[in-house]
């Protein structure tokens, strides 16, 4: 009989479902996942489950539940199976040419004996000659560190104790010279001893903020009377404001650790009516404990109120001393004071790592494509090849193996790398060097040779700090606080823009979402915020401007589509959603972070850098727990970037998915953003100081504003050839006739005559000036032919009479009217713009197959001006008035 109901309900189940014993269905792939969805279990059964065989990419785990786990994950070092199977047998040696440490960790030999403890229990550093040598072509630092001799007295201290720039060897006062230090701090900021700067408000609030704690020293003791409370910050307030739910100290320590002692919740507590708060356990005792006896009522003690109609609860009823409580089961929550509900369990952001599903009494997490459920931790792993950690360490670039812990060594000898990206795809690596003002790039695997180094762009910068690839439009963005300037870049350096310089004060990181085409970065100035704009510049916007003090770094986490930031002021990591929204704070410690610096995130751990500490630390992004350092001892580290080809996943290049390479730009092709599904893909883009042309796609030099001057312009006059409309070109320039060219001409009129430049702006070959010349001859004959014409017709009459108004010459002789014709920017007194209407030609055919100005009433002066240009197409009929 139970065998004819499964076989009617796989049935009326689909194809990609399972069918529960009891005639449910559930996803297929819940089957055997080590959790029970159908109500009846029949999904996890022994019987079930026992027949699941695992496909060639997974490693069976065996055993009775027989699961079956990614083969990237055997030999991880963490246990996926419940049995542990994946973890057994697994070769425990370093790779060759690897140092094992005492705790098993695997290091770069050229880690071992370097004066630092790399391993991180000192075993490098056990069995080393004493002192430590340095090669030839090194100088040993007072500290015995060793660095190459050519950084000696270059005025950039790379010893940790600034010995390779002291007096002793490099003469003078010995003062080093530092790459923070600026030649002058603002009227708002502190200048530290090192000649870093920063904010003047930070000075003496007890949190250092210069990397010598320079803003800390000489500060005065701050004690508080005895009625007032003591801020962090060492400031002082009232002490009835603290915990009044009112944040009255700069660092909200007065609102710290407040506990309400009104409150009388809970099964232990009990309320008295007068609002006396006493133990449950002295409730119908016989004895008063509330002074208004409410803790001893005669009728409801030793009634169970549970036994009738179960109290009315929809579930469960709990008898209390007095009244009784409605209670839920796992997954339900009371609606009202009776009856529950299904918990969304998803509202929870903690509640997955990824996916969450909602259904009743319950909840299922899931992963996003590329990544599995690790049956054990029930969190999402990627698939495929380990991850890695790449950061940079002032004089190199570090790697670290987060599965295996491998360290090793990518980059070496650099004067001052900070920041950092990563083409995963072509396994390529770019960084900035600070000192040099230079990007760079490189193979992973050749990166170490520094004849492989490319430098890509190596001119006009002046503090690089923040560096992003994108991966699939292939261009490269930074930002410089030097200039205070966004830019990018041709992923060759070839072609390059500023894409924003307004309204930054202290850019600092930079991150790209390519796909929807945004790029966000932080700004820790004056208004300290995270923006984020378009990756071709348009859209600007704040995204997050409030609590934040000191942003450093950012970073996206593309799964989960969010946006992480440290603060080094407030000692936190936030996150909020690419909208600015549902913000979240997951680490918040002075402790824990001293000066984080940057930031990455991947699956579910927060990987980040820490100046005070000199060190990288790692943690879980939704408990904020599980703290480690991964590596110690460091020397400044800055940028850390994840290697992991999750982090960048692939997707069409907007710029070439037609036949016209780079999106028909002549320069740069940038990704638009995705605002609407009605918006571009890509917008074209040029060098600094040029335009993009009518077509938007070529690259023009904006036409220069042309200054008029009536006492000393030149007549210059082009046309098109004859018989060629379509030809001519544009007008650019306006230029009136000089007043003593006007009466050598033989006008007698206090008209000015205009004539017009169409000469195509950089067109001076000498081939083409005899043309050119002959047409200004003849256009000057013609124009005088003209105005000797009118000049005789005017003396004759005293009006001009057309179809339209009539104009009437007043008696003033003496005046000069100024007459402005077709779009002259420079006029800045005369504000309108008169284009010429559609169907005028810039002539008219005369004799000799010459052209003449098209006909155009003129405004004759006197006392009633006309403002505008009035052309016409045929020639206006003049008639003398009697």
């Amino acid at each position: 009989r139970d065998s004819d109901n499964v076989s009617t309900a796989r049935k009326t189940c689909a194809p990609a479902e399972f069918a529960c014993l009891n005639g449910q269905c559930v996803p297929g792939r819940w089957r055997c996942d080590g959790e029970p969805e159908c109500p009846d279990g029949s999904d996890e059964a022994e019987e079930t489950c026992s027949k699941q065989t695992c496909p060639p990419e997974k490693f069976d785990c065996g055993g009775s539940t027989n699961k079956c786990v990614s083969l990237s994950w055997r030999c991880d070092g963490e246990k996926d199976c419940e049995n542990g199977a994946d973890e057994e047998d697994c070769a425990s040696a370093c790779p060759s040419g690897e140092f094992m440490c005492a705790n098993r960790k695997c290091l770069a030999t050229v880690y071992v004996c370097d004066g630092d403890d790399d391993c991180g229990d000192g075993s490098d550093e056990l069995k080393c000659s004493s002192p430590l040598t340095c090669g030839p072509n090194h100088l040993r630092c007072n500290t015995s560190e060793c660095v190459p001799l050519m950084w000696s007295c270059d005025g950039d201290p790379d010893c940790s104790d600034s010995s390779d720039e002291g007096p002793e060897r490099c003469g003078g006062d010995g003062v080093p010279y530092l790459l923070n230090r600026r030649a002058n701090c603002t009227a708002g900021e502190f200048r530290c001893a090192n000649g870093e700067c920063v904010r003047l408000t930070w000075k003496c609030d007890g949190d250092p903020d210069c990397k010598d704690k320079s803003d800390e020293s000489d500060c005065p003791l701050l004690t508080c009377r005895p009625d007032e409370f003591q801020c962090g910050d060492g400031s002082c307030i009232h002490g009835t404001k603290q915990c009044n739910k009112i944040r009255d100290c700069p660092d909200h320590s007065d609102e710290s650790g407040c506990v309400n002692a009104t409150k009388c919740e809970g099964p232990l507590k009990f309320l008295c009516k007068n609002g006396e708060c006493i133990d449950s356990s002295k409730v119908c005792d016989s004895v008063k404990d509330c002074k208004d006896r409410s803790d001893e009522p005669k009728k409801e003690c030793g009634l169970n109120e549970c036994m009738i109609n179960n109290g009315g609860c929809s579930h469960v009823c709990m008898d209390r001393p007095i009244g009784f409580e409605c209670q839920c089961p796992t997954g339900y929550q009371l609606l009202d004071k009776k009856t529950c509900g299904d918990i969304d369990e998803c509202e929870n952001p903690d509640a997955c790592s990824q996916i969450c599903i909602n259904y009743k009494g319950d909840f299922k997490c899931e992963c996003y494509e590329g990544y599995e459920m690790d049956p054990v931790t029930k969190t999402c792993k990627a698939e495929g090849k380990s991850p890695y950690l790449l950061f940079t360490n002032r004089h190199e670039i570090r790697r670290i193996d987060l599965v295996k812990r491998d360290y090793s060594q990518v980059v070496s000898t650099q004067k001052n790398a900070v920041a950092l990206d990563l083409d995963v795809a072509n396994n390529r690596v770019f960084w900035c060097d600070r000192f040099h003002r230079k990007i760079y790039s490189a193979f992973i695997h050749e990166a170490g040779d520094p004849s492989q180094q490319v430098p890509l762009v190596d001119s006009s910068l002046q503090t690089p700090v923040g560096l992003a690839l994108d991966w699939l439009q292939h261009n490269l963005y930074w930002t410089d606080s030097g200039d205070k300037s966004i830019s990018v870049a041709s992923v060759d350096g070839t072609k390059r823009r500023v894409l924003i310089n307004t309204d930054l004060s202290e850019p600092r990181a930079i991150a790209l979402d390519p796909h929807h085409g945004f790029m966000y970065w932080s700004d820790w100035g004056t208004r300290a915020k995270i923006e984020k704009a378009g990756m071709n510049g348009v859209d600007r916007q704040v995204l997050v401007a409030d609590n934040i003090e000191w942003p450093n770094g950012i970073t996206l986490d593309v799964a989960n589509r969010r946006l992480y930031w440290v603060d080094s002021k407030l000692h936190h990591i936030a996150s909020v959603d690419l909208n600015g929204a549902h913000r979240r704070t997951h680490i918040s410690s002075a402790e824990r972070l001293g000066h984080p610096y940057a930031l990455a995130v991947f699956e579910d751990r927060i990987y980040w850098t820490d100046r005070d500490r000199a060190a990288v630390f790692m943690a879980n992004r939704l408990t904020g727990q599980d703290i480690h350092a991964l590596a110690e001892n460091l020397n400044d580290p800055h940028d850390i970037v994840v290697f992991h080809q999750l982090r960048q996943p692939q997707g069409p290049d907007s710029c070439n998915l037609g036949s016209v390479a780079n999106g028909g730009c002549e320069y740069l092709c940038l990704k638009a953003p995705q605002i609407t599904e009605h918006s571009p893909k890509y917008t074209c883009a040029c060098p600094d100081g040029q335009d993009l042309g009518p077509d938007m796609r070529g690259c023009d030099f904006p036409l220069p504003s042309v200054g008029v001057s009536q006492a000393d312009a030149i007549p210059h006059l082009t046309t098109a050839p004859s018989g060629s409309p379509e030809s001519l070109t544009p007008l650019s320039t306006l230029k009136p006739v000089s007043s003593q060219e006007s009466k050598a001409l033989g006008s007698h009129s206090t008209a000015t005559a205009m004539v017009i430049s169409t000469t195509p702006a950089g067109d001076s070959s000498v081939s083409q000036h005899f043309p050119i010349v002959a047409t200004v001859v003849f256009g000057l004959v013609c124009a005088g032919v003209y105005l000797v014409w009118r000049n005789w017709r005017r003396n004759s009459t005293k009006s001009m009479n057309f179809d339209n108004p009539v104009y009437r010459k007043t008696t003033g002789e003496g005046e000069e009217d100024e007459i402005h014709i077709g779009r002259t920017d420079a006029m800045s007194h005369h504000a309108h713009h008169h284009p010429y209407p559609q169907g005028v030609g810039m002539g008219v055919v005369g004799a000799g197959g010459g052209t003449c100005p098209q006909f155009i009433a003129l405004p004759l002066g006197g006392s009633m001006p006309d403002p505008g240009t009035h052309w016409y197409t045929e020639q206006p009929m003049l008639s003398t008035a009697k």
